[in-house]
């Protein structure tokens, strides 16, 4: 295989692992956006309910509580239906609090997503240094080193930066009750 050939061969090389794992880091990047947005989503659907429910089982509880004020007596209808409203007020703002959970799994994918970004900046800074020690009047193994060295560099620092990162937020929707994040 001529000098050419080689040197070619380890340049494709390196191009071609630079692009797959700053391709793998920058899907990674998007899914866990994704998924934060999801959870945003679910959790200001569920707050949004939770405090409209609130709100009208307050309002249902006005009518008796001015009958109170003005100096009557509630019927047993009415005062078991106050009761019954406040145990649902208590359920709303029970499941208000677990939506709010949100905030822990929220930061904890944004965390992440930047950890990946510094990453992938320190990736990319790493190639810069090693090309900056190419100079105009290498010869082919002077190269040919190089990028080797920096084809080892970039994989070492890729697997670094993935054991570095947690996989999978493991709960995909709020409901659940228990929330691992990873």
């Amino acid at each position: 295989m001529t000098r050419k050939k080689i040197l070619g061969s380890h340049v494709k090389r390196l191009l071609s692992g630079v692009s797959d794992h700053g391709r793998k880091h920058l899907t990674e990047v998007e899914t866990d956006l994704v998924q934060t947005g999801i959870l945003l989503e679910e959790a200001i659907e569920k707050l949004s309910f939770n405090f409209m429910a609130i709100h009208a089982a307050v309002a249902a509880q006005q009518d008796t509580i001015a009958l109170l004020l003005d100096g009557g007596i509630p019927a047993e209808q009415q005062r078991e239906k106050l009761l019954a409203l406040q145990d649902e007020v208590g359920g709303y703002v029970n499941a208000a609090i677990t939506s709010m959970q949100f905030q822990d799994m929220t930061s904890q994918l944004i965390e992440r997503t930047l950890k990946r970004v510094t990453g992938l900046r320190e990736f990319l800074g790493t190639l810069g240094e090693h090309g900056a020690e190419m100079l105009p009047e290498s010869d082919n193994e002077e190269i040919v080193a190089l990028l080797g060295r920096v084809s080892m560099a970039l994989a070492i620092q890729s697997l670094e930066l993935r054991s570095v990162l947690r996989k999978a937020v493991s709960q995909q929707h709020l409901e659940s009750g228990d929330i691992e994040l990873f």
